[in-house]
């Protein structure tokens, strides 16, 4: 296998780089946060001549570093390793297994020439708790499953392969290694079960696992659909499952989001300028892992593409939105959707997903929640065709798939 490209979190840890505050890399389990750590960043470090010995790391989830999960041993071993003024880098990999480490960490703050990075599976680990134990000495990067343009720098093939491969199997770095398609199912397959779910259950104390199961299962098969938990409880009580609550429908799935399984993209009234706080839409973290649940049956392109470019803009930094846009038809009001609305700081992208752009009718009907934009803000439709950029005559911006998921600077075009 080709080594993996993630020059984008690579940059991130260098724009952090002894900024004196502790480094925290976070993402689902099996993103590539470990391995972005060492060897990416270890031998950026290695390359611009900082000393192997100055490099300290510790992987605290290995049976033979148990003795570190005692946050007094931690501490006490950290410090025996500094010999001299100049700076030490200290990796710690899957730092929540240590009890009490926020006061470890922040104990090392106070040691000039340390710079500290650690990595964790789950956002309980960043709990409004121990952010309050940080007090703003923390700095998150999250770490996504590769994108598509991290995919294709180690995959043994071409884009269009690594595209057929990607839409079906997602980007875990690991899918990458499997040699065959049986291979990639069954390893996704079983970190779903095995490790995402059995996760969620232990950490969160889950007593209705048949319920967790068959939430997961909705959320997979609607993936883009408007829903909330009023109309999830509908949907258990349509299949007899009359005593679910929405309470436990509401924790379960903020459980699934703490556990960065699933992100969630709520509404916004472009023109009167506020959220609307339900219905919203969920997404996967990595669509490989939504088929995988589904036993790959439901391959639905148009789904699975628009899933790939809602993380494609997470991915890029975008805080992202379904826009929600009122317009009139023979005196009737109606409510339109924009698939996303993208905002980074003064940036603002619309953007339509749709398969192709067949006829002049299809055009307009995917221009007009477009049209019904009163801003100067650029107006995108995104195609799975492979085409050349193109202008609508309403001055609406056409760009092909592979275009947008391969070229940093598409949203320009």
């Amino acid at each position: 296998m080709k080594e993996i490209k993630r020059d984008l979190y690579l940059e991130k840890l260098i724009n952090r780089q002894e900024n004196g505050l502790i480094k925290i890399v976070t993402g689902i389990r099996r993103c590539g946060k470990s391995y972005l750590l060492d060897p990416i960043y270890k031998d950026y470090l290695l390359r611009n001549g900082v000393k192997e010995d100055h490099i300290i790391k510790i992987d605290l989830d290995e049976r033979k570093n148990n003795k570190y999960l005692d946050p007094d041993v931690l501490d006490e071993y950290i410090r025996s390793l500094i010999k001299d003024n100049d700076m030490y880098y200290i990796i710690l990999d899957e730092i929540q297994k240590v009890e009490d480490f926020e006061s470890v960490l922040n104990g090392f703050l106070h040691i000039d020439n340390l710079d500290i990075y650690v990595t964790g599976s789950n956002s309980k680990f960043l709990s409004s708790d121990i952010k309050t134990e940080f007090r703003g000495r923390g700095d998150e990067i999250r770490v996504l499953p590769l994108a598509f343009s991290e995919f294709v720098s180690a995959y043994d093939g071409s884009v269009d392969e690594a595209w057929d491969e990607y839409k079906i199997y997602g980007g875990l770095p690991r899918v990458l290694s499997q040699r065959t398609n049986e291979q990639k199912s069954k390893y996704l397959k079983d970190l779903f079960e095995r490790t995402y779910l059995s996760d969620i259950i232990e950490r969160h104390n889950i007593q209705r696992v048949d319920v967790l199961d068959a939430l997961v299962n909705i959320l997979s098969s609607s993936i883009g659909s408007l829903t909330n938990p009023k109309k999830l409880s509908d949907t258990f009580i349509s299949n007899s499952m009359k005593d679910v609550s929405i309470n436990t429908i509401t924790s379960y799935i903020n459980d699934l989001l703490d556990s960065f399984l699933i992100e969630k993209a709520e509404r916004y009234d472009v023109k009167g300028k506020q959220y609307i706080s339900t219905p919203s839409k969920y997404y996967f973290s990595d669509i490989g892992l939504r088929n995988a649940r589904l036993n790959f049956r439901q391959l639905e392109e148009d789904h699975i593409m628009e899933n790939i470019i809602y993380n494609e803009l997470i991915y890029r930094g975008y805080n992202v939105d379904v826009g929600v846009v009122e317009i009139r038809e023979n005196d009737i009001r109606k409510q339109t959707e924009v698939d996303f609305v993208c905002n980074q700081a003064d940036k603002r992208y619309y953007i339509q997903s749709a398969l192709s752009l067949p006829t002049r009718e299809k055009t307009l009907q995917e221009e007009r929640p477009l049209m019904n934009i009163n801003d100067n803000f650029k107006k995108i439709i995104v195609v799975k065709d492979k085409i050349r950029p193109w202008i609508t005559e309403e001055g609406i911006s056409v760009i092909g798939l592979q275009e947008f998921l391969l070229n940093k600077d598409s949203l320009l075009i």
